[in-house]
């Protein structure tokens, strides 16, 4: 790692962040104008050219593209739905996380620019690292491997699960920093101390679920660990992280983030709730205004920290469909694909809640008259689906209304 890529303040964020801005707005349009067909079609029906865009305001002009679109998108024309800007062949991996979405990652190193995040948290070179995200079919895990490698950090790739194991790990390899939801967070450190091995863990950098200030202060004050906040996503990469005044999430470098109001689609004011709108000029996966349908508020005020970028206030809900468990999305066209065309099932719900800290994803049905279906194997195909732990729960008739949503989101 050269001097050259501290990221420190200037580098995170530059001293004329409005300018910064309008320019990469200008320059994802122009990309994705040359290079992707999706961007293309987009333009075209929205009636705007890139020459059109030269500053982050020049972008209303141009539909949303939401998140729930690409799985249609997608199957319509695969694997990218047009998306891509490149030839598949110069790719360094293809995923698929839940949706089905399929996710690219190009050849450049920390190409989910996650080393600014990592950074800002206080991760150091030669610091040895456990990353607790999955490493199989979905980028969480090779997101954080590579920016945490770009930082210089020693990585202990210990993806999801076995909880006695990665404790006992980490202990051996001298782990003292960890990369994960927070909810495993507190999992791995009540192991530690069921088993009178304490983990050394002094910081981490958390995301992929809920960090209410209880658990927060659990984590700090309880086990000893500083906990940073980061927000981004396997489309667009970090988009948001919290540096040591943990007071909001910077928006992060070289993308540019607006809030706009569901519905209308106008601009939120400063501190007005509304959804996250992604442009990325990358040149391998440019984004013109992605809807994450994730609600965010921006505040402006200047952070003691020294960067000038703004921030966004945390995670206040989706207007989405999917709902992260456990780090992972879960679709209600997943649940439909399970059920579709079983006479047996008369209606289903799944319903996520919350219980010590840890998300809970119960699917409750109601069984057909004169038939008695197989639940155990109900459940398997439900797990197998949505890739996260499921309780198959049997309901009494008309326990479920008629026009219930397939999924809520109960937390």
């Amino acid at each position: 790692m050269t001097e050259t890529r501290l990221w420190d303040h200037a580098a995170e964020a530059p001293e004329d962040w409005s300018a910064a801005q309008d320019a990469a707005a200008a320059k994802a349009v122009r990309v994705g104008q040359e290079r992707s067909r999706e961007v293309q079609k987009r333009l075209e029906a929205s009636g705007v050219s890139a020459g059109d865009v030269r500053t982050v305001a020049d972008l209303a002009g141009i539909r949303i593209l939401s998140k729930d679109e690409l799985p249609d998108l997608q199957a319509a024309d695969p694997p990218f739905g047009g998306m891509l800007a490149v030839e598949p062949t110069e790719l360094r991996r293809i995923y698929q996380s839940p949706g089905p979405i399929a996710d690219p990652e190009g050849r450049g190193p920390d190409f989910w620019r996650m080393a600014p995040a990592l950074w800002a948290a206080g991760f150091r070179p030669g610091e040895r690292v456990l990353n607790t995200f999955s490493y199989h079919l979905t980028p969480g895990g090779h997101m954080f491997d590579a920016g945490l490698r770009e930082v210089g950090c020693v990585v202990l790739a210990g993806g999801v699960g076995n909880r006695a194991t990665q404790v006992s790990y980490a202990i051996a390899a001298g782990a003292t920093g960890y990369v994960g939801t927070p909810q495993f967070l507190l999992a791995l450190l009540q192991k530690g101390r069921e088993l009178g091995a304490p983990l050394g863990f002094d910081r981490a950098l958390v995301t992929g679920a809920p960090l209410p200030p209880d658990l927060r202060a659990t984590l700090e004050d309880d086990f000893g660990v500083s906990v940073f906040e980061a927000y981004g996503s396997a489309d667009a990469g970090a988009l948001g992280y919290e540096c040591e005044a943990k007071r909001g999430w910077h928006v992060a470098p070289d993308v540019v983030i607006e809030v706009i109001e569901p519905g209308s689609g106008a601009p939120c004011s400063a501190g007005e709730p509304g959804q996250v709108v992604v442009t990325s000029p990358n040149p391998v996966y440019p984004l013109v205004r992605f809807g994450t349908g994730d609600l965010s508020a921006l505040h402006h005020e200047t952070c003691v920290c020294g960067r000038t970028s703004p921030r966004l206030a945390g995670f206040l809900g989706r207007i989405g469909e999917g709902v992260k468990v456990r780090g992972m999305f879960v679709h209600p066209r997943q649940l439909a694909g399970v059920f579709r065309g079983r006479a047996d099932i008369r209606r289903y719900q799944g319903r996520v809640t919350s219980e010590g800290h840890r998300d809970r994803l119960t699917v409750s049905v109601e069984v057909a008259d004169g038939t008695d279906p197989e639940l155990d194997a109900l459940e398997a195909l439900l797990i197998e689906a949505v890739a996260v732990r499921v309780a198959l729960e049997r309901v009494e008739p008309g326990t479920i209304p008629e026009d219930a949503p397939p999924l809520v989101d109960a937390r």
